[in-house]
């Protein structure tokens, strides 16, 4: 029997799954790890971490199995995209990293666009110019951090440094690579112009590769710290929404991936590049070769329901309060929430956006409140089919849904009714580290392409029928929700601005 490691370094924890030639899960393990918000807007980590966890977990999954280790025939590697991870010419990590969610360089956002224009950036890039993006982060650190700056050797994003530890090399995939802002997606390599434009060095880019390229081998020093066999390929994998994609088999155009996890996606795999002209979607490179994406992030998706829980009945579980929020009728009692709670991406590129609950009585009590927020990210990823099908994709047949949230039953349905479409579930729940597992396979052989792999091992499990009368209820609800955010915004931005002076 062959085995697939696949290593998921989100952000709150790392995932370890082995899968066996089937595409049958044999056993996962997660090892959780911090982060850090040291200023309003900032959020960071420190890279050791993501690798302690990588050990830890690959540890506790290789003896939870007992598979023999010579039986090992690859690993696939996927994690949150677009953090900046900065080592030194000694590899020594120079400072914590700053993550996707961090919303501080909207300063040098705006520089990028005036050095290139909104127009041509999209067309080098497919991509504006976000406070998410690697690139944006890295000119912060030359403004704000010249000293650590002048000593940057690498680039990296958080899954290749964990990839550099298993192997001593340094890669990234094009999926991921694609969230910098410094590739050429269209042609599926560095941006040469941007990189020369900007002065960033192109030394300090990893080379790219497909998502089933092999990037390296297992060290010595490596296997002793995770009990994978020296010489175990390492396979380039996927940045975690890609990897999430392939997980439930949205591998090829026609099938669009929603992912309610931390953050809210809407991911439509695509045939060629596509861009929306705004730069509210993301156009990337996919996982499989010779396929792009359009995807749109939206920051707070089932962190909103997290941070609503953490914040105000943290001695609650999930599970009651969706039972209580069930009770609650469609459209909350009159109540509107705004799940802006860390800035947005999708469709208001706006770091200074803020969360907001509108509509308040004295008769909304926390089933109604969580109804609401349920009700608000589900509008959010409404928006962002919306853009898609504008962008002129619109051939879609399938719509798969999965991540923390989707366990749902209530969140699914409401879901289902805000967009008036049928969801699909599929029986793989591992997500990203599904997929990258799933990517190494195809490298390892055990698979000849990835839509073989995910047709091989991928089935629907369950459908959720949109209720008429509820998305003509959401329908109404949804246009009152799209006027909040311009009624909002100087407000929104002017209380930011409180924030960060105090």
């Amino acid at each position: 029997m062959s085995y697939v490691v696949g290593v998921d370094v989100s952000t709150t924890g790392v995932k370890a799954i082995v899968i066996d030639e089937h595409g049958d899960v044999v056993g996962s393990a997660l090892t959780e790890h911090p982060w850090s918000t040291p200023r309003p807007l900032w959020v960071e980590q420190d890279p050791h971490d993501w690798w302690n966890g990588t050990c830890r977990s690959v540890q506790l999954v290789l003896e939870q199995t007992g598979i023999p280790s010579q039986e090992i025939v690859g690993v696939g590697l996927t994690g949150q995209m677009h953090g900046l991870t900065l080592l030194d010419k000694a590899s020594r990590v120079m400072r914590p990293a700053i993550l996707w969610n961090d919303q501080r360089t909207q300063e040098q956002c705006d520089r990028i666009r005036s050095v290139f224009g909104k127009k041509e950036l999209i067309a080098l890039t497919g991509n504006d110019a976000l406070a998410g993006f690697t690139l944006p982060k890295l000119l912060w650190v030359k403004d704000r951090e010249p000293d650590v700056y002048e000593r940057v050797a690498h680039v990296l994003l958080p899954k290749d440094y964990v990839r550099f530890r298993l192997t001593g090399a340094f890669a990234t995939d094009l999926a991921g690579a694609s969230g910098t802002l410094m590739l050429d997606v269209a042609k599926r390599d560095w941006a040469k112009p941007v990189l020369d434009r900007l002065g960033i060095s192109h030394d300090w880019l990893p080379p790219t590769h497909e998502g089933p390229e092999s990037t390296g081998q297992v060290t010595e020093e490596a296997s002793e710290r995770t009990g994978i066999p020296v010489g175990t390929p390492v396979f380039a994998g996927a940045g975690d929404q890609a990897a999430q994609a392939i997980g439930v088999g949205a591998s090829h155009p026609g099938t669009v991936a929603i992912t309610l996890g931390t953050s809210g996606v809407v991911f439509a795999p695509t045939d060629r590049p596509v861009v929306e002209p705004e730069g509210r979607l993301h156009a990337f490179c996919h996982a499989v070769p010779g396929r792009w994406t359009l995807m749109g992030v939206m920051l707070s998706a089932a962190g909103s329901l997290r941070w609503f829980r953490d914040e105000f009945v943290p001695s609650e579980s999930f599970d009651l309060l969706t039972q209580e929020a069930s009770h609650v009728p469609v459209g909350s009692n009159g109540l509107l929430f705004l799940p802006y709670l860390t800035g947005e991406r999708m469709p208001h590129a706006d770091p200074r956006a803020r969360g907001a609950f509108v509509g308040l009585t004295v008769r909304h009590d926390r089933a109604a409140l969580t109804r609401a927020v349920l009700e608000g990210v589900s509008f959010g990823l409404r928006e962002g089919l919306e853009l898609l099908s504008a962008a002129g994709v619109d051939q879609t047949t399938e719509v798969r849904v999965s991540g923390g949230g989707a366990r749902s039953p209530l969140w699914r349905q409401i879901v289902a009714d805000a967009l008036g479409r049928e969801l699909m579930l599929v029986n793989t729940v591992e997500g990203a580290a599904y997929g990258a597992a799933l990517l190494a396979g195809v490298g390892a052989g055990v698979w000849s392409t990835v839509d073989e792999a995910c047709s091989d091992t991928i089935r629907i499990k369950e459908t959720v029928e949109p209720q008429k009368e509820s998305t003509a209820r959401y329908d109404d609800m949804f246009s009152l929700y799209k006027q909040l955010y311009p009624a909002l915004r100087q407000t929104s931005h002017a209380l930011s601005r409180y924030a960060e002076s105090c």
